[in-house]
């Protein structure tokens, strides 16, 4: 944990890292608690008729015992694979500790992913378990056939409706839960071993796994605990509207909280509503939020919180696109603290981050180095380059945080190294005082309300539609979302373009990945600009869509 000093680079320059040869997630962030404290809580679920349910760790530890107990008992042995395809709440984090504890490498899958999008993801994982609920056990189903390593699908809802999902195609969760032992032995894991896949965006083709170990809990620590002004004080209480199934609402948030015995707030609405968030933090007394710069946008345009809605905030934590000179004011104005930026991808997450209490926030940058993290700017061969100069962002390697590798994708992990650096993908410069500045994405990944989105999936997905001769895919300014998803679509003959056809293409896309993914804007083209060997320029079509807003 960092200890408060007086200055940044006092807390940088005293930093050492403490990784033991042997530890386990699951048991850090739930067991090491119980321990300690079993009635303390851990998680406060809410309902949708507004009801709250507050788990302890003592609870937690005996429910994710059984869940451990009741994969073993499945047959499921060290390093299978277990997908979680689940909203925020209870099932989906005694799942993961679950998993954990017992060697099992946990899935995180996210909910609106269509078919498509799930296809992949469990196959090339080659999961063995998942556990999902009503709402999306239809589309787990739907693939059950092609999925040979899947054997065992838990349902967490499965009694309500039993008769209509397959009758032996699944498992009742929480029946199966309820017949397993409480008692439960974790296996001892050392910090290297894996114990998460994460899938990114990929620009080309299909997304990739980040395989990460069981240490990347410890290496998320110093950032996370920067940009919360030191996270574990009393009273501390988080939440975050970010899926679980991203890096930033996992480990970011859920837990990195739980690390520290910080109890979590477990609400997911289906779609972001500012005001919604705004009555949760307010009625929960929330004193730490992890906020897109989207949602913190969306929020800025309402009255300031004040009555019933008044705040209690400690800290707000933002990433994933610049927050600007007029949010980060907003915050100041009308939430009373200053908004800390941080920096980080899936595969190397949150390894730069700023602090209000002992650094000066610069509007437009995204921190300086999270302590214990070397990131730097570097040149093609991995030099580093003098102050001001454009380059590669990029982090040295080894780090905690770091991925092991991609999941069955080597020749792509040593592709992102460099002289001893991995590379974030993004360009940027650094500044005299150590500041780093983002400057725009290295490669063709869209930034849009938070989410890192590849268009090779998206182009696959639009290619597979009877009227989508060509297709390809940009990101183009938002004032929102920052980028919208936009596709050029050449037709097949026989086909009109117009706004019949424009829906049927987004419907498409829509119900086969997810709504985050499918394209806003569409333009027919008869032609795209392609490379001699026959790849499309993404680049050119960026530019163009510059030009024209240029001379708008």
């Amino acid at each position: 944990m960092l200890t408060r000093t007086d200055s940044y680079d006092r807390l940088y320059d005293t930093f050492a890292w403490d990784i033991p040869a042997r530890f386990n997630m699951g048991v850090d962030v739930c067991d090491k608690n119980a321990a300690r404290d079993a009635d303390a809580p851990a998680l406060i679920v809410t309902s949708a008729e507004g009801d709250l349910v507050t788990y302890s760790f003592g609870a937690l530890r005996a429910l994710s015992n059984q869940a451990a107990n009741m994969f073993q008992a499945q047959g499921l042995t060290r390093g299978d694979r277990v997908a979680v395809l689940l909203p925020q709440s209870v099932e989906a984090a005694l799942t993961h500790v679950a998993a954990w504890k017992a060697g099992l490498i946990s899935v995180p899958l996210f909910t609106l992913f269509g078919e498509d999008a799930l296809n992949f993801r469990l196959a090339d994982s080659g999961t063995a378990a998942v556990v999902t609920d009503m709402a999306n056990y239809p589309k787990v189903a739907a693939l059950a056939g092609a999925l040979p390593d899947l054997s065992r699908v838990y349902v967490i809802d499965a009694g309500r409706d039993s008769d209509t999902v397959g009758g032996d195609g699944f498992t009742d969760f929480w029946g199966a839960l309820g017949r397993a032992s409480d008692a439960f032995q974790p296996v001892d894991t050392a910090a290297d071993d894996p114990g998460l896949i994460i899938y990114t965006s990929g620009t080309t083709g299909n997304p990739k796994g980040a395989l990460h170990a069981h240490r990347c809990l410890l290496g998320h620590l110093p950032g996370v605990e920067m940009f919360h002004n030191f996270l574990g004080q009393p009273g501390d209480l988080m939440w975050t509207p970010a899926d679980w199934a991203w890096i930033g609402g996992l480990m970011n948030t859920l837990m990195c909280a739980w690390h520290h015995g910080v109890p979590v707030v477990a609400h997911r609405a289906r779609k972001y509503d500012p005001e919604e968030a705004l009555a949760l933090m307010a009625r929960l007394g929330v004193r730490n939020t992890f906020m897109p710069p989207t949602a913190l946008r969306l929020m800025s345009k309402l009255p300031p919180p004040r009555g019933r809605h008044a705040l209690n905030l400690r800290s707000v934590a933002s990433a994933g696109e610049p927050v600007g000179a007029e949010l980060l004011q907003w915050g100041r104005d009308a939430l009373g603290l200053t908004i800390n930026e941080f920096y980080g991808q899936t595969e190397c997450n949150v390894v730069v981050a700023t602090c209000a209490e002992i650094m000066d926030a610069k509007s437009g940058s995204m921190g300086r180095p999270a302590p214990g993290h070397a990131v730097d700017v570097i040149d093609g061969d991995g030099n580093v380059l003098p102050p001001g100069h454009e380059g590669d962002l990029a982090c040295r390697a080894p780090d905690p945080v770091m991925l092991l590798e991609y999941w069955n994708n080597p020749a792509a992990t040593q592709a992102n190294l460099r002289n001893g650096w991995w590379r974030m993908g993004d360009t940027g410069y650094r500044d005299d005082e150590g500041y780093l500045w983002f400057v725009g994405r290295g490669d063709d990944v869209i930034t849009s309300a938070g989410y890192r989105i590849g268009p090779g999936e998206i182009e696959d997905c639009l290619s597979r539609h009877p009227a989508v001769q060509l297709a390809a895919v940009i990101g183009v300014p938002d004032p929102i979302r920052t980028e919208a998803v936009k596709a050029f679509i050449v037709l097949m003959p026989g086909f009109a373009g117009g706004a019949a056809t424009e829906q049927d293409i987004r419907d498409f896309v829509k119900t086969r990945l997810s709504s985050h993914e499918y394209p806003r804007q569409i333009e027919f083209v008869d032609r795209l600009p392609m490379t001699a060997t026959g790849k499309i320029k993404r680049k050119d079509l960026r530019d163009a869509e510059r030009a024209k807003i240029g001379h708008a």
